[in-house]
């Protein structure tokens, strides 16, 4: 939903208990090993529907990409509309689809599709809110009163009509929906909009009555809220992270921020809880927009070696970013595929780093130690370790190059496997280190 990046700390309801001595649902194994990529289907092809994704699998599995999350595939409300088109998160009817994406049956192809090439399908569910427009106005307990008794909306979203989890029969009619398109569908899981705003305890009922149709499932919440992480969802959103990357990035907050925040939200969640980490996604301008193509990556850099599960945005793979680089909810704004003949390190970036990730189980699942470089206000520099391998990643999240050294133990055992075409210093010999503008170096230590 559009903005929630900027309400998702002020805004969002935070969790009434402590939950940081419990731990958080333990991963599938393709959910912690994956690469999510989001997937705007009127944006995503020149067709603009279901057929023009699946054309396109084949492209996405040679990617690396793991987990294909369809942003909201329903019938779009046209009472209140933003844009031109109006948003695909003011939803008319949960069991619909939206014609222009295409039938029942164009999307029953690409998830058979998919699912036949080893990738997993997900698509949003928008359960905070409806168009104003939607079927189920004709149950007005459904919805939120304001104090003249008229059904409101959530903050300035005015294109939504805002929905009302005390009722006992929306609860019932919201799990409904979510099992019609577990069973009829065979999808993978969801990814539920703004779900800090739905109560804890529908989350965690929905998700034991989608299990009981398929067991291994994904649930991924819009919202960074411990509590949710307990028995409900899977995955949520780095969004301190997120915010903290974006303010380093643009100058605003040293790189030690990252270190900070990093451990302020350990030390918040159940243990064990996996955050999805990104760097670009629908709901603001283009990372290249905002941080340059480098500064893209050196994002995109923290986002694969950090931790969690990464999300690419259908485009990012490319450098994909409009003119004023703005999000595209309200009109219809494909991506622009052809501007990887001016950016072709781009794909390459992207196939490596996710290359590297599946290659290295430190990667995907060490722990961190974070470690001290001789300019902690503008490098940050880390290592990953399981029992067989350490990592050490290295980023310059400034527009100045970086000479220096980093503070880590036995450091000439250490090996470059930096990837081609992101970093073109390579002084080599820990721990004495040089880093382009926005550079990226990354070694590696096998254990003994």
């Amino acid at each position: 939903m559009l903005c929630v990046a900027s309400l998702s700390l002020a805004g969002y309801p935070q969790a009434s208990t402590d939950v940081s001595k419990e731990s958080a649902r333990s991963l599938h194994p393709w959910v912690r090993d994956g690469v999510i990529y989001e997937i705007f289907p009127r944006a995503f092809s020149p067709e603009g529907n279901f057929n023009g994704i699946t054309k396109q699998l084949d492209r996405l599995k040679d990617l690396g990409v793991t987990i294909l999350w369809l942003m909201p595939i329903h019938q779009i409300g046209q009472e209140k509309k933003k844009g031109s088109i109006g948003s695909p998160y003011a939803v008319r009817d949960y069991y619909s689809i939206n014609p222009d994406y295409g039938t029942e049956q164009d999307l029953q192809r690409l998830i058979k599709e998919a699912h036949k090439r080893g990738l997993k399908v997900i698509i949003d569910i928008v359960a905070n809110h409806t168009s104003w427009d939607s079927v189920m106005m004709k149950h007005p307990d459904f919805y939120k009163h304001d104090a003249q008794g008229k059904i409101t909306w959530p903050y300035d979203w005015t294109d939504v009509a805002w929905l009302n989890y005390e009722s006992a029969t929306l609860r019932d009619y919201m799990i409904d929906v979510l099992k019609y398109w577990t069973r009829e569908f065979d999808l993978d899981g969801f990814r539920c909009d703004v779900a800090g705003e739905v109560p804890v305890d529908f989350w965690e009922r929905a998700r034991a009555e989608i299990e009981k149709i398929k067991p291994e499932i994904v649930m991924i919440a819009e919202a960074s809220k411990p509590d949710l992480m307990v028995k409900a969802f899977d995955l949520d959103y780095a969004w301190p992270l997120h915010s903290t990357l974006t303010g380093v990035l643009t100058g605003s907050a040293p790189a030690t921020a990252i270190r900070e925040v990093w451990e302020q939200e350990r030390a918040k969640f159940p243990k064990g809880t996996s955050h999805m980490v990104f760097s670009d996604d629908h709901d603001e301008s283009r990372a290249i927009a905002r941080f340059g193509e480098r500064g893209a990556l050196a994002a995109s850099a923290l986002v694969f070696t950090l931790g969690g599960v990464p999300l690419l945005y259908n485009g990012m793979e490319v450098g994909d970013t409009t003119e004023s680089g703005a999000p595209a909810l309200f009109e219809k704004m494909p991506v622009f595929w052809q501007i990887v003949e001016r950016r072709k390190q781009f794909p390459e970036f992207y196939k490596q780093i996710i290359s590297l990730r599946r290659d290295h189980s430190a990667l995907r699942r060490g722990e961190t130690e974070w470690l001290h470089n001789s300019d902690d206000q503008r490098v940050v520099s880390f290592l990953r370790r399981d029992a067989s391998e350490e990592l050490l990643i290295a980023i310059n999240m400034s527009n100045r190059p970086f000479t220096g050294s980093v503070e880590v133990s036995q450091a000439t055992s250490f090996k470059d496997v930096t990837l081609d075409g992101i970093s073109k210093n390579r002084i080599t010999g820990l721990p004495k280190l040089t880093l382009d503008s926005w550079g990226v170096r990354i070694f590696r230590r096998t254990m003994q």
